[in-house]
């Protein structure tokens, strides 16, 4: 049986758009979704098809019990919950302050990316609460060598991070 989808001249031109940065799912309406490949061909399926979200378990053994996922993915997207300085060995934040926090935080991100086959390089998103906006420099020279690419970002302060954490980082990256 052969279906007929319309869609409007903008959503074709946003096919082409993501197709030619290899999105797959890229170009949507209500119903169905095209995707492109790697071979440029097209597919159409339903849309909760292409953005229904996977909630993952934590690859932390003694997180495996936490209220949250460690990330949930939806379409290309991998969502990660905020990250604190924590050594996960030990279930305590790192001594040294901002600058110690912020790299351990990091390292937590790229490890729970790892584990999705993702790397830093594919984080298009952060956001960062810092408990006291007076560390902002600080942060700043630790978290500039882990994104180079300079993804998109919201930094702000707040009081009462679990743990009294100096930062917290969550992400979100494209597969």
């Amino acid at each position: 049986m052969n279906a007929l989808i319309k869609f409007s001249s903008y959503s074709i031109f946003l096919l082409f758009f993501f197709g030619s940065l290899g999105c797959r799912e890229s170009v949507s309406n209500s119903r169905a979704t095209i995707s492109t490949s790697n071979s440029d061909s097209l597919s159409v399926r339903p849309i909760t098809e292409a953005i229904s979200p996977k909630f993952h378990a934590s690859h932390e053994p003694k997180k495996k019990n936490a209220p949250f996922s460690d990330a949930v993915s939806a379409g290309n997207f991998l969502f990660l919950s905020g990250q604190i300085g924590m050594n996960h060995a030990t279930r305590e934040l790192v001594p040294g302050g901002i600058a110690a926090e912020t790299k351990q935080a990091l390292e937590n991100i790229k490890s729970v990316l790892i584990h999705h086959q993702l790397q830093l390089d594919d984080v298009v998103k952060a956001t960062v609460i810092l408990s006291d906006i007076d560390d902002f420099e600080a942060f700043n020279l630790i978290y500039s060598q882990y994104f180079p690419k300079k993804p998109a970002r919201t930094t702000f302060a707040a009081s009462g991070l679990a743990r009294n954490a100096r930062v917290e980082i969550d992400v979100i990256a494209v597969k």
